[in-house]
């Protein structure tokens, strides 16, 4: 990690709107503590489209993004797709249920609004890898291909079983048959059904780890392209499901973006 600081182009805060609907004490103590210590634009969207238009408009200004895991995706899609992941260092203020900053915390931002807002100020720069997929989404942590029934996921995936119960299809659903390939390797194909499958970053720099599940047994393996195929399958990419699609692959990025964070 290097130093970051306070940017000599100010700051561009910008407040996701679910933030401010849900805790509003936490935006105002964030936007207090920022402007206190930098020069800070503060932007209010008041929709995803305001969102983007306020980010693309941010000049020199180093993006402060207030809001929850699904804000801060938005964001690095974004600057993603306009190619401009690499001037600079994003940040976060986590706002949000808890349930939503599962994220941020993995990132090592604080969950604190006081102490997140002073990491913007004199924090450290983490350089972060980055999935990027097919149709240009972005992954920053793990996608992960849930179970089609709560019944086939072990207990370790219970925490992902409300998720389950929301891709439940009509009666008769059972495990996937998906063919899996790790940089061309095949883990997996459509004449053995899977339970579940997980592809995330990892902090040591080197490919993206896969796991692929069939009931209590495991393949593992390490890849910079993980290409899925098959029948229609819904994934979760960090905070957001997408899908129904048949083909998706996904390619790894190493260092694609930056983060402050506590030094």
């Amino acid at each position: 990690m290097s130093h970051a600081g306070a940017p000599v182009g100010g700051l561009l805060v910008l407040v996701d709107p679910v933030a401010r609907r849900l805790d509003g004490e936490s935006v105002r103590i964030a936007k207090d503590v920022l402007s206190a210590g930098a020069a800070a634009k503060i932007c209010l969207p008041d929709s995803q489209e305001e969102f983007a238009r306020a980010l693309a408009r941010r000049g020199h200004r180093q993006p402060v993004i207030v809001g929850d895991d699904r804000a801060l995706v938005r964001a690095v899609g974004l600057l993603h797709r306009e190619r401009g992941l690499g001037e600079g260092a994003l940040a976060l203020v986590p706002v949000g249920h808890a349930g939503s900053l599962g994220l941020a915390r993995s990132l090592g931002v604080p969950l604190s609004a006081v102490s997140a807002a002073r990491a913007v100020l004199d924090g450290s720069v983490r350089v972060c890898d980055l999935l990027v997929d097919d149709s240009d989404g972005v992954v920053l942590g793990a996608l992960r291909i849930p179970p089609v029934r709560s019944a086939a996921a072990p207990s370790v995936w219970s925490a992902y079983r409300s998720l389950v119960r929301t891709l439940v299809g009509p009666a008769g659903g059972g495990p996937h048959r998906l063919r899996v390939e790790a940089d061309g390797v095949v883990l997996a194909d459509v004449d053995r059904p899977v339970a579940d499958v997980l592809v995330r970053t990892r902090d040591d720099g080197g490919p993206a780890e896969v796991v692929v599940r069939r009931g209590a047994t495991a393949v593992t393996a390490r890849a910079k392209t993980v290409t899925v195929s098959g029948a229609d399958f819904r994934y979760r990419a960090d905070a957001a499901v997408a899908g129904p699609v048949r083909r998706r692959t996904w390619t790894l990025r190493p260092s694609a973006w930056t983060l402050t964070v506590p030094h």
